[in-house]
């Protein structure tokens, strides 16, 4: 199992590069397939050995070869992320369909939460794609029915369409998107588990940071990384959690 686990860190590795493309790129609506990378600062065309995931980073000391400026610790980040996720997801379900499926959910989770920390803002361009992807794979992949992941499509991205409506703006459209799609991957039960594990997350980390008196209660804070949070302890850990509930 062991080799298995360390296959799929290393996919994940170089897959995580490339979801730190998309995380750069969507928001702005610019192709993921061409231009190659390059420099943010300089401009300059990057060679292979300077994308190799996490090494190149750390053999550069987090700069540039070319112009020598800082390169974003996000890379790294978002590559080791994926690689340790994708070793999590087959650890708990095997090399099956279902682990497909969930390497699937993972990858447009940690876009959502990059774009959204970035940006503030969560594209359609992946929440879309990911419906229909989540609809898709029900048909195939045992689990999670298709007329289940239609049913959590509409009750996960309804209820959020319902607190964004009540809280007057303090949810988003790529909120309700993105629980939309987590609900067609994840079921009507366990996208709620999401939502309410990802409101909770939000909830302390904003009260701390207003304690801390890092921001203002009405300044605006993203909840798509909570949420993707929510989302990835779900995929985990939901048939655990909703029985412990359900059994009390």
């Amino acid at each position: 199992m062991l080799p298995m686990l360390a296959l799929c860190v290393f996919l994940g590795l170089f897959v995580g590069s490339f979801l730190n493309v998309c995380i750069c790129r969507l928001p702005e609506r610019r192709s993921i397939a061409w231009p190659r990378s390059s420099c943010p600062h300089c401009g300059r065309r990057l060679a292979p050995r300077d994308l190799v995931p996490v090494l190149s980073y750390l053999a550069l000391r987090g700069r540039c070869r070319y112009c020598r400026e800082p390169i974003s610790v996000q890379y790294p980040i978002v590559e080791l992320a994926t690689g340790l996720l994708f070793a999590a997801v087959v650890g708990v379900h095997g090399v099956s369909l279902v682990s497909l499926k969930y390497l699937v959910f993972v990858s447009l989770l940690v876009i959502v939460a990059g774009t959204d920390i970035n940006t503030r803002l969560i594209p359609n361009a992946v929440t879309y794609p990911g419906m229909a992807i989540g609809l898709i794979l029900s048909l195939f992949i045992p689990g999670i029915s298709f007329l289940r992941s239609i049913v959590g499509l509409l009750v996960c991205g309804g209820v959020v369409y319902l607190l964004a409506w009540a809280s007057k703006g303090g949810m988003g459209g790529g909120d309700i998107k993105l629980m939309g799609m987590m609900g067609a991957f994840l079921g009507w039960d366990a996208g709620l588990l999401a939502l309410f594990v990802g409101a909770l997350l939000g909830s302390v980390v904003g009260i701390v940071r207003i304690a801390l008196g890092k921001q203002k209660r009405r300044d605006p804070m993203p909840f798509g990384p909570f949420l993707a949070v929510g989302g990835l302890i779900s995929a985990f850990f939901a048939p655990s959690i909703l029985s412990f509930i359900f059994l009390q």
